[in-house]
């Protein structure tokens, strides 16, 4: 990876976050912290607006990304679970390379946006876009790619919803093609059992309890009714206690809490629910159906400041997840599409 980890990119990282209005605290509800992002957000804008060319470009890059985010996150919460989501299905096929991103080219190439795990439920795109464009306008001659503003948004989101912030390390490429196949075959499903989840774990140099630990990203968000209205995805004892009317079409938007008591803050909560048998998911529920897998649970739900540790740690590994061997990297200059030639001319 182009930059290493190093005791300067840390430290701008946090700086950054601090300049995003990103404090860490314990037991804050969100809608506290967001009604200090809506005075420093604008006083943080008009700052990068003034100073942009005595910021370093590192610096002005995460700062640049985290308004955005916090701006993205004002306006909806569950935007910021969204943007983790979006990172996560980004690496976990063919590394983290904004394959996700690009944009179907009807008749030539199928990526991995209208793939059934991302079609009508990845989102946030548009945030990702602005975040380009913010750091073009504010940030002159910077070169950071897609993937690395997925990595940024996915780590602010993380800090701004009650989780702590992380370093990120820049330098990522963007691949000039997707892998529509890949999602389908690479991504955990709602339906997975635990063999079937650790095997892709697995494949992607991940542990069992590094795996516990990203799940418990499910502690923020919602699923939308139609994926619960299938009986594989959702854990049995649920079922009656679903508020869902079932069943229903494709274009339902009707969503279902992942986490029941907490989900728009970033906390342990969701291992709980595990504890209780009262995972949303059927393959959130399994975690617990293995000694090992459930001795994390357990130790998480003991010890929330421990769950954000390892998850820290989990999402640093999960983002050097590398690009395939021999694929043709850019910088794209709009994430959506490959720079120059389209793809369909390759």
């Amino acid at each position: 990876m182009g930059c290493g980890a190093t005791h300067l990119s840390l430290a701008l990282s946090l700086m950054a976050l601090a300049l995003a209005g990103i404090s860490i605290y314990k037991n804050t509800h969100v809608a506290t912290v967001m009604e200090d992002f809506d005075v420093k957000m604008e006083s943080n804008s008009n700052i990068l607006e003034q100073n942009s060319d005595m910021l370093s470009q590192e610096f002005c890059i995460f700062a640049a990304v985290g308004t955005v985010v916090a701006e993205a996150i004002r306006r909806e919460r569950r935007m910021g679970a969204s943007l983790i989501r979006l990172f996560f299905h980004d690496c976990f096929v063919d590394g983290c390379d904004g394959g996700i991103l690009l944009d179907d080219i009807p008749g030539s190439f199928q990526g991995e946006k209208t793939s059934p795990p991302n079609d009508n439920s990845a989102r946030g795109y548009e945030v990702i876009d602005q975040a380009k464009q913010r750091i073009k306008n504010m940030c002159p001659g910077a070169a950071v790619s897609c993937a690395d503003i997925l990595a940024l948004a996915a780590r602010d989101s993380v800090a701004m919803l009650g989780g702590l912030p992380y370093p990120v390390r820049l330098g990522r490429r963007d691949a000039r093609t997707a892998n529509f196949i890949g999602s389908l075959t690479q991504l955990p499903a709602p339906f997975d059992d635990l063999n079937t989840q650790l095997r892709k774990f697995r494949a992607k140099g991940m542990s069992a309890q590094e795996m516990v630990a990203l799940a418990g990203a499910h502690t923020i968000g919602f699923a939308r009714c139609v994926t619960m209205c299938n009986d594989n995805n959702i854990n049995p004892a649920m079922k009656s206690t679903l508020k869902c009317n079932c069943p229903v079409n494709n274009n339902d938007t009707n969503l279902v809490p992942l986490d029941l008591v907490t989900p728009d803050f970033f906390d342990k909560a969701y291992f709980d629910d595990l504890n209780r048998n009262q995972g949303l998911l059927f393959s959130d529920q399994v975690l617990t159906g293995n000694s090992t897998t459930n001795d994390v649970v357990r130790r998480y739900s003991n010890n929330g400041f421990l769950f954000l540790r390892d998850f820290n740690a989990a999402m640093i590994k999960m983002g050097d997840l590398p690009p395939s061997p021999g694929a043709r990297l850019e910088i794209r200059d709009v994430c959506s599409r490959v720079n120059g030639n389209s793809i369909a001319d390759m």
